[in-house]
């Protein structure tokens, strides 16, 4: 779960079993909290508060998030014009974001689908595992898990996943190139 893009994989013997990307992500949960905040606050905020928001305060489960804190936060009032301060519930940030958790597992569940009846065994096993900084978002793994009853994991470090999976690949190049073959 990156910026721009939720991509979702069955991986089975290093190969991709079957894949679909979306364009429902880190950026739009920050979108969500910011039109969240001008509808409801009539407040500016960019998209730094935004995910600072999400963040400190953001949560997939709009029940659980009933057990974090509210936020203060800062933007420009729609109606003065002048800076101005309010408080933010994590509840209406859970709310707030529903939409894209919700586009994110029916994309997960879509591709687990697609997904052999043997290998689907595999994925009961071994479960999902996120990675991303959309991984990091409060009750993601916990929300994902009840919607598809899998098993769901944060990657070691999910925010280096792809930096360390590209490394990697790099490093077995010429393995690569003649499995191919």
């Amino acid at each position: 779960i990156g910026g721009g893009t939720t991509d979702v994989a069955t991986i089975s013997l290093g190969g991709i079993v079957s894949s679909t990307s979306i364009r429902q992500a880190g950026d739009k949960f920050n979108n969500a909290i910011i039109n969240y905040v001008h509808s409801n606050f009539n407040l500016l905020i960019g998209e730094r508060t935004a995910e600072d928001i999400k963040i400190q305060i953001g949560s997939a489960s709009v029940e659980k998030a009933k057990e974090i804190e509210s936020m203060n936060i800062r933007g420009r009032d729609l109606v003065t014009g002048l800076p101005k301060s309010v408080d933010i519930e994590a509840v209406d940030v859970a709310k707030a974001i529903q939409d894209v958790v919700q586009d994110i597992i029916v994309a997960i569940k879509e591709t687990l689908e697609q997904t052999s009846p043997e290998i689907a065994a595999d994925v009961i096993d071994h479960g999902i595992v996120l990675t991303g900084g959309g991984a990091l978002l409060k009750n993601l793994p916990e929300v994902i898990s009840e919607a598809t009853k899998v098993p769901v994991f944060i990657a070691q470090d999910p925010l280096d996943c792809v930096a360390i999976g590209t490394g990697e690949s790099l490093k077995n190049i010429e393995v690569m190139r003649r499995s191919r073959k």
